[in-house]
């Protein structure tokens, strides 16, 4: 018998998606969210992402810091959309011999999350679980117009990141292999880990800017996110300036570890992958640096469906791998 460890979470789905009748989407199945047109030109969008305790949950990460983190998944899957959140539901799942402060602690943390984002938690669920599991739907009203799909890059779009990476996979390298990191480097590395950030403020503002032809967010980490637009849209990227934090070089470096490795294939960044049309790089750029983000340029589309990174002379190809759920070792 094959078992989902065999096939990975992105198998799961497909199995789940043959039994499913589907109705007509304003937002294709498979893009970071969901969505049903509710008015002409308005789209709700929707939005479940789960954390699980043995799987999301580092050591040294307080039950309100996962809870937090439960909330900022959900919207991060938003802010590649453009979508604005309004309101969560969240269903809880832990064990009997759950301590009240920890429930105390995760309440405070799902309420933390949401209002850091203007969002409320308006109801949800509990029940008695193994692990820890905290399960968020999220819930929005976006123009249909101003939606930033998947599905829209073009040969010769610019291709660029909200942020550096790397950060995250050494955190964790960090914390679940002891690697010696100076200390500056080990405050950046366990804030992207223990306190991730969505890059709402970023989504929002370029989603008005009609500058974005296609977006994601890139929690499953850099590469995959670049060859899930490259199916989406059916097109390829050459990336010639990959990247990655400073931090992270200096971390490699002393640890012996691939930077590259590191910052293509670690996930849980939650920045934004976008390809922007050239023509209106600069007013793209000029409204996210009004809402005080960056926009970094990594690359190109192209109309050859692979997806490389150039560098220093040479070309090697960037493989669709990155975080995936119930296969192991892939973190």
């Amino acid at each position: 018998m094959t078992t989902v460890e065999k096939i990975g979470e992105r198998k799961v789905i497909e199995t789940i998606l043959k039994s499913l009748v589907l109705p007509r989407m304003p937002i294709p199945f498979g893009d970071d969210v969901s969505g049903v047109e509710i008015a002409r030109g308005k789209v709700a969008a929707l939005k479940a992402d789960m954390l699980v305790g043995r799987t999301d949950v580092p050591p040294t990460m307080s039950f309100w810091q996962a809870a937090r983190k439960a909330v900022v998944m959900n919207i991060s899957d938003f802010a590649a959309k453009g979508v604005k959140p309004l309101v969560l539901l969240v269903s809880l799942g832990f064990p009997s011999n759950f301590l009240e402060k920890d429930v105390r602690q995760l309440a405070e943390g799902l309420n933390a999350g949401a209002r850091e984002y203007d969002a409320y938690v308006v109801g949800g669920d509990t029940s008695e679980a193994a692990d820890l599991v905290i399960g968020c739907s999220l819930f929005g009203v976006v123009e249909k117009r101003l939606l930033m799909l998947r599905s829209g890059a073009k040969p010769g779009d610019v291709v660029a990141v909200t942020g550096f990476f790397g950060k995250t996979a050494a955190g964790l390298k960090v914390l679940l292999g002891n690697l010696p990191v100076s200390l500056g480097a080990r405050k950046v590395f366990l804030d992207a880990v223990l306190m991730p950030r969505a890059r709402l403020k970023e989504g929002l503002a370029l989603s008005r800017t009609r500058t974005v032809s296609a977006s994601i967010d890139s929690s499953d980490g850099l590469a995959w996110s670049l060859h899930e637009i490259k199916r989406a849209s059916n097109v390829g990227f050459v990336i010639d300036n990959l990247p990655v934090a400073s931090e992270v070089f200096q971390f490699a470096k002393r640890n012996n570890l691939d930077p590259i490795d590191l910052t293509l294939y670690g996930g849980e960044e939650y920045e934004l992958v976008l390809t922007i049309k050239p023509r209106l790089w600069k007013k793209a750029a000029s409204a996210v640096k009004r809402v005080d983000g960056s926009l970094v340029q990594i690359g190109r589309v192209t109309k050859e469906t692979d997806v490389v990174l150039r560098l220093k002379g040479k070309t090697v190809p960037i493989e669709p791998r990155g975080w995936e759920h119930f296969k192991s070792g892939k973190r």
